[in-house]
């Protein structure tokens, strides 16, 4: 299955540089310049876009090695189909193929368009279910020929929740649009508040600026209930408890309002529901003293904090001394992912609006930029094509978090719709990254679950499939794409041709839809018409970005308000808010709870210890996981439980020793590492593939499938779990 065997090596020859955008879930979006050999076709250098301004000629340690990925002996190069007999299930790494046999593309879409036609004939259209999510996040590979062609044949929709939903909806409801700090004006800053972002595993890019920042300077605080490279870097690391962010952020607005520290001004031209918010702020459950025995930080350290942040604006304004900015906050979606993760990011996103920071370069907070972007999604993904569907109705609704139970379980009830009979997943690797994770494996070794997966490698979710289809990197196919960490534009054109019989979503849903027997002329598509659609927008944001404006310059900023001095400031004034009321919301008053899966309720029962399931630095969720490079950068970690000294002594558990991580879900074996990276009462350990992992499990074992208050999204980080030693006897039985 390998490639290395039919390519020479590139030789010193012509050469062309391409311009290309990563694709790969991260709010950087890096300008990338890949150089071609022009003889053999083949890649032979990768390096971040010096004209860029955020990627500045650099690459994060990921994707400097991304070539590695590429011509990967290991990558699928060719459409298979399960050998008859051969049981879906876990397959041995390395010896996948022995269970497929080789086909091709015309036979593979030939049959699963008979497969679903069949299905959808008995079962109903909406029994076929579409797993997708952010494995490239360009606007055609994301979604639009695949939108297209699920929406025709009437398939389920699919509610993609499982990574941000919870507070993008959450930061929506109090600004009306994902929208925040460019990234280069965090170098304006006097105090960066890194909240549950990891900037050196997940942002790096965005290091730069705070690096500068604090060479004026500026202070970094870092809140994390792990110690992050990020964290240890730091001038401050607040090591909170998880699940408890809701709560520190109403203790800072409690200490500011005590000492008389919000912007009046601002708060009177910018915002509504002030007066609500301030007498539920200051109410006696969100005293420091009260809030530092809900997250373990204390009293003086949440004043301090609160003291520092609302002054920051107030120093920038007198210019007082070097260091002097506002106060910046880049908060991630760390703090989301838990059962009331929603509230926390709305309470986090009011105190940029309580102090008024957005009224100073520099000042405000970053959760997302992705609303800045006014692609038409709609021309893209056509969701009018569902009227034509057999249903003539839009599809049902599945949320993407809670697939086990949409395996095993959904089609029971009185009006749930037709059970899931077929699932096409591509985009993602849900038998790894989805959580309570038995139930999703359960389902999807369903003999009668007929199993369509477009990848690049041989997943946890390939080892399923009854049809698997070789899907291209980035450097193979062509795109648009914004960005939710920056705000520029950029197209990503194709490098380097296909590998193998590799095909994009574009081309793959295309010739299927033409399978199926669908004749609408959309289907017949390709990337530069797609490009256009989306672009196709009079919204002034996009005003002079056009496809060939993209491919003749690389990046192109989006053409948003400026003030007198030609500023960029989001929110500065009311022509940012899209809210109903055209300001900043402060209702309804964000209301902090303990997470049922908490040490606030862990004493009640057989599961003392809360859980971080953590992403890994140089992996992208469950990305680059297979390959040796990337897992000799993260072998520290690799199959590790880290402990606090407490627990580990508690246990008479140390460092080596084989422990069984478990609650009522599941069980993983993994190795103890007592160190300081957790607090006493939390554990930690890393995402990894199934088939990487002892016993063939990960962390998602562990996991349930709770939604968020808010948006329906995952609560991974909402896990309490009990760890015991395992003796040798007991491992040799």
């Amino acid at each position: 299955m390998g490639l290395h065997s039919t390519l020479p090596e590139a030789h010193s020859g012509a050469r062309k540089v391409v311009h290309a955008v990563c694709s790969h879930d991260c709010p950087d979006s890096c300008g990338v310049l890949v150089t071609v050999d022009e003889l053999t076709g083949r890649a032979v250098k990768l390096q971040g876009d010096p004209e860029h301004p955020v990627t500045r000629g650099f690459l994060c340690g990921k994707v400097a090695k991304y070539l590695d990925r590429v011509y990967s002996p290991d990558r699928l190069l060719y459409p298979m189909r399960r050998r008859a007999g051969v049981p879906k299930g876990p397959l041995a790494q390395g010896r996948e193929v022995e269970a497929f046999e080789r086909i091709s593309w015309d036979e593979a879409l030939g049959e699963i368009a008979a497969r679903l036609k069949k299905i959808t004939a008995e079962f109903g259209p909406e029994s076929v279910l579409p797993y997708s999510y952010a494995g490239t996040i360009g606007k055609l590979g994301y979604g639009s020929m695949d939108r297209r062609f699920f929406h025709r044949l009437g398939a389920s929709q699919l509610d993609r929740t499982i990574c941000s939903e919870a507070g993008g909806v959450a930061l929506k409801s109090v600004y009306g649009v994902k929208l925040g700090t460019p990234p280069q004006d965090f170098a304006h800053a006097g105090l960066i508040i890194a909240w549950g972002a990891n900037v050196h595993g997940n942002n790096v890019h965005l290091w730069p600026f705070i690096e500068e920042a604090r060479r004026k300077g500026a202070k970094l605080v870092v809140i994390d209930p792990y110690r992050t490279k990020t964290a240890a870097l730091a001038d401050e690391h607040l090591a909170i408890n998880p699940g408890t962010d809701g709560a520190l952020a109403l203790g800072m607005m409690y200490a500011i309002l005590n000492m008389g520290l919000e912007d009046r001004e601002y708060l009177a031209r910018c915002t509504t529901g002030f007066d609500e918010l301030k007498a539920h702020a200051l109410r006696p459950e969100h005293s420091p003293e009260r809030v530092a025995a809900i997250t373990g930080i204390s009293a003086e350290t949440i004043v301090r904090l609160a003291r520092r942040y609302a002054m920051a604006g107030r120093a920038a304004t007198a210019k007082q001394s070097e260091g002097s900015g506002p106060a910046a906050i880049r908060l991630n979606y760390g703090i989301q992912r838990s059962e009331f993760g929603g509230t926390a990011v709305r309470a986090v996103c009011m105190l940029a609006l309580l102090t008024g920071a957005w009224k100073y370069k520099g000042g405000g907070l970053q959760l997302s930029t992705s609303g800045a972007f006014p692609f038409d999604d709609k021309a893209l993904q056509m969701p009018e094509l569902m009227l034509a569907s057999p249903l003539g109705r839009p599809a049902r609704v599945v949320n993407m978090s809670q697939l086990g139970h949409a395996l095993t379980t959904l089609g029971s009830g009185k009006n749930d719709g037709p059970p899931v009979k077929s699932m096409f997943v591509y985009n993602s690797n849900p038998a790894a990254v989805a959580p309570n994770q038995n139930d999703v494996l359960r389902g999807m070794m369903r003999d009668d679950l007929f199993t369509v997966v477009h990848e690049q490698f041989f997943t946890d979710t390939a080892d399923y499939a009854d049809i698997l289809l070789p899907a291209p990197t980035f450097l193979e196919v062509k795109d648009v794409q914004g960005a939710y960490g920056h705000l520029f534009a950029q197209v990503n054109a194709r490098a380097i041709a296909p590998l193998g019989e590799a095909k994009s979503n574009v081309a793959m849903f295309g010739e299927l839809a033409r399978k199926i027997g669908f004749t609408e002329s959309c289907f017949d598509d390709r990337e530069d018409a797609l490009i256009d659609q989306a672009l196709r927008t009079d919204h002034s944001w996009f005003a002079g970005i056009t496809r060939e404006r993209l491919e003749h310059e690389g990046h192109v900023a989006l053409h948003l308000p400026v003030d007198a001095t030609g500023e960029i400031l989001p929110f500065s004034t009311t022509e940012w808010f899209q809210t109903p009321s055209g300001r900043g919301e402060f209702l309804p008053v964000p209301v902090f709870k303990a997470p049922a899966e908490s040490r606030a309720h862990a004493a009640e029962g057989a599961y003392p210890l809360e859980f971080l399931p953590r992403k890994a630095d140089n992996y992208m969720n469950s990305t680059f996981a297979n390959i040796p490079v990337h897992q000799r950068m993260e072998s520290r970690t690799a199959g590790v439980l880290e402990m606090h000294g407490t627990d580990a002594a508690a246990r008479s558990i140390v460092s080596g020793d084989v422990v069984e991580v478990f609650n009522g879900r599941g069980s993983v074996s993994l190795k103890a590492l007592v160190n300081a990276q957790v607090s006493a009462g939390v554990v930690a350990a890393r995402l990894d593939w199934n088939k990487l992992s002892s016993g063939g499990v990960n962390v998602n074992a562990l996991t349930s499938e709770t939604l968020t208050d808010i948006g329906g999204g995952a609560t991974f980080y909402s896990t309490l779990v009990e760890v015991r030693k395992i003796s040798p006897e007991q491992r040799a039985g």
